[in-house]
C-alpha cells in the first residue's frame, strides 16, 4: 500500500546547484532521488518545500515522496543516511496523509544570513559566511530591519527574475546579532520569501550598516516596488534555511 514519507533534509550546499534537478548539474533533489530509488528499489521523485539556490544551506529543508516499500516511515531517514554523501544529511523522516503537499500548507519559514565583520579572513568559516572587512552598525541594521518587519510588497526585495505575480509577503521578524567570533547573523522569519528575498534583505541591511543606505530609506524601497531601489543581492554562501514549521 502507497504511503507519502516526509524528509527533513539537512545538507552543505557548497558542492551542489542548489536543490532544483537541472541538467548536468548536480542538485540536492537528483541525489535524494537516486539514494532512494536505491535504497526502495523503485522509481522515486521527491518533492520539495524550498528550493534554495546554489551554495545555499540547509539545516531543516523538508520534502515528501510517495512510497509502497514496506520499510516504516520512521525508519527510512536512518537506512537513506547510510547511502547519502557526507554533505547530506536526513534529519527525520515521518508519514504524512497521502495528500500532504510541503507547498500548500502553511509554513512558518526561519533562514539565517552570516557575516563574518573582521579585518581579516578566517578560512574555516569561509564557506559558512559572507566576509565584509567594513565597520556595520548594527543599530542602524536593527532599526532597518525594524521597518522591514510586518506584511508589505516585497518587490523591490524580489530577483528580476522570479515568475510570480503576487509578492505580498509577511515578515514576522528580523534579529540583528553579533557574537564574539565577530560573526553578524541576521535571522529572519516569516510565511514565505520570494526568489532571493532573504539574501536582497541583507545586502540591504549591510549597505546601512556601511552608511551607503540609510535605514529610515527602507518604507520609500519598499513603497518603489522597483529592485533597483534596494541594496546588493549578498552572496549565496552566507545563507541557511534553518527550519520550516508545519502544523502536521
Amino acid at each position: 500500500m502507497k504511503k507519502r514519507v516526509l524528509l527533513r533534509v539537512a545538507y552543505d550546499g557548497t558542492n551542489y546547484h542548489g536543490w532544483q534537478v537541472q541538467p548536468g548539474a548536480v542538485t540536492i533533489e537528483q541525489v535524494l532521488n537516486e539514494k532512494l530509488t536505491d535504497l526502495l528499489g523503485e522509481p522515486i521523485e521527491v518533492i520539495g518545500a524550498s528550493r534554495t539556490d546554489s551554495g545555499v544551506h540547509a539545516m531543516g529543508n523538508v520534502a515528501v515522496f510517495d512510497t509502497e516499500h514496506r520499510m516504516p516511515a520512521d525508519k527510512i531517514c536512518f537506512a537513506l543516511n547510510q547511502r547519502l554523501p557526507e554533505d547530506i544529511r536526513i534529519q527525520s523522516s515521518m508519514e504524512v496523509e497521502p495528500d500532504w503537499h510541503p507547498r500548500k500548507h502553511h509554513c512558518t519559514k526561519t533562514y539565517e544570513y552570516k557575516i563574518l565583520n573582521r579585518k581579516m579572513e578566517v578560512p574555516s568559516l569561509r564557506l559558512y559566511t559572507h566576509f565584509c572587512h567594513f565597520d556595520l552598525d548594527l543599530d542602524k541594521m536593527r532599526q532597518a530591519a525594524g521597518l522591514l518587519t510586518g506584511e508589505h510588497d516585497f518587490k523591490s526585495f524580489c530577483s528580476v527574475r522570479t515568475q510570480v505575480t503576487d509578492t505580498v509577503r509577511t515578515v514576522y521578524r528580523i534579529d540583528v546579532t553579533r557574537n564574539e567570533d565577530d560573526i553578524i547573523t541576521i535571522r529572519v522569519t516569516g510565511n514565505g520569501f520570494l526568489y532571493n528575498m532573504v539574501r536582497i534583505i541583507a545586502g540591504t541591511l549591510m549597505a546601512v550598516g556601511t552608511g551607503h543606505i540609510q535605514a529610515e530609506d527602507m518604507p520609500s524601497i519598499l513603497e518603489a516596488k522597483d529592485r533597483r531601489a534596494a541594496g546588493p543581492t549578498a552572496p549565496a554562501r552566507g545563507l541557511t534555511l534553518i527550519e520550516m514549521k508545519y502544523e502536521l
